[in-house]
């Protein structure tokens, strides 16, 4: 794959999403019709409207909670059924980048709670079901926070051991997690499946291919952006994120085929199925390096996961050179990115469910 970006390229978007369209060659667009920028109204409705079957071994309910900076976030609370009354470990996830809790965060989550975890899938800020305004927007440090508050709300349940809290990030959550696990010590340990770093992705593109000059004419651009948002009073959207016109790299057609699939991974709330982040979303993420505290994370463990056939590979390669002990690396033989989404025969849920059973001692 040609990863030479130049600057439109690298206005178009986010990475399951931002970093997909980093290659698109369609010029950025403002996307009005594809999605609201008001806050939804956190009436939230217990129905089941997950992309994946409901299992019989868990109690489910949609809960809120707010994160530091008051926004309120919704979230998939997921108990096992066989609890007994006893405090469990628990497990907050969050992830891709552009998704919903009702897509592959959901799946993992009620997933290891049928394996006997009380877990929460979580819409982060600006996103899903989640409050704050405007809508479609991502920050590394908001985003973080949301993960943290994850937490908070773990472990302020009676039935949920505090001191045994992981969390699991998949896609550009992984790299969030990262960050969010290096500073809040009340984890215990961590997942990144199938991860991006989307601080590195934005600011210097796939394989780190952006030059400086390219990355100081992007950053000139997205300045002058805001210009054009404050005068308009509202954030542009980039183009509706994958949809296929012919010729794409694989990754894309992987994409595409998850997000636009009501087979398989569409949700009408999704970014990444039917709409796009906002044209500035890349501005503090090229300035805010997600990774470089990672080594703080010892002496709790990391796990990573990724495919082996993954065009994202590097990005569980690199920073799992760069944390320190305990590690461990796991390449999923035939495996692309987006199977690690929702492929059942790909996840490593055994793996996982024996991670997390030893480095948050659970009992047999």
């Amino acid at each position: 794959m040609n990863t030479s970006l130049s600057r439109k390229h690298f206005l178009q978007g986010s990475a399951a999403a931002v970093a997909a369209a980093l290659v698109n060659p369609r010029a950025a667009v403002a996307n009005t019709a594809a999605a609201s920028t008001g806050s939804p109204a956190m009436q939230l409705t217990q129905a089941w409207d997950k992309t994946f079957p409901k299992s019989a071994k868990v109690d489910h309910r949609k809960v809120t909670f707010k994160n530091r900076y008051g926004i309120t976030l919704a979230a998939d609370l997921y108990v096992p059924r066989n609890a007994g009354g006893r405090k469990l470990a628990a497990l907050a996830v969050s992830g891709p980048f552009g998704a919903v809790k009702e897509q592959s965060s959901g799946l993992y989550a009620q997933t290891m709670a049928e394996r006997g975890f009380v877990t929460v899938a979580v819409d982060p800020s600006f996103t899903g079901e989640s409050g704050g305004e405007p809508r479609h927007v991502a920050s590394p440090d908001i985003n973080t926070e949301d993960v943290s508050a994850a937490v908070d709300f773990l472990g302020l349940q009676p039935f949920v051991d505090r001191e045994r809290i992981g969390v699991i990030g998949i896609c550009g959550w992984g790299g969030i997690a990262l960050n969010a696990v290096a500073v809040d010590k009340r984890v215990k340990a961590v997942v990144a499946s199938t991860m991006y770093d989307m601080s590195r992705v934005m600011s210097k593109g796939y394989n780190d291919s952006v030059t400086a000059e390219q990355r100081a004419q992007t950053l000139e651009q997205l300045s002058r952006q805001r210009w054009q948002d404050a005068e308009k009073g509202s954030p542009a959207l980039g183009p509706v994120y994958n949809e296929l016109k012919g010729g794409e790299p694989q990754f894309m057609v992987d994409y595409a085929d998850y997000y636009k699939s009501r087979q398989r991974g569409f949700h009408p709330r999704a970014i990444n199925s039917n709409s796009s982040w906002t044209l500035t979303t890349p501005l503090s993420f090229m300035n805010t390096p997600l990774m470089t505290h990672i080594a703080e994370i010892s002496p709790r463990p990391i796990l990573f996961i990724h495919g082996e056939k993954a065009h994202s590979r590097y990005f569980s390669e690199t920073a799992y050179a760069a944390a320190a002990q305990p590690k461990e690396l796991m390449i999923i033989k035939g495996a692309s990115h987006v199977d690690l989404y929702d492929r059942m025969d790909k996840i490593p849920f055994d793996a996982i469910a024996a991670f997390f059973d030893k480095s948050l001692n659970r009992p047999a």
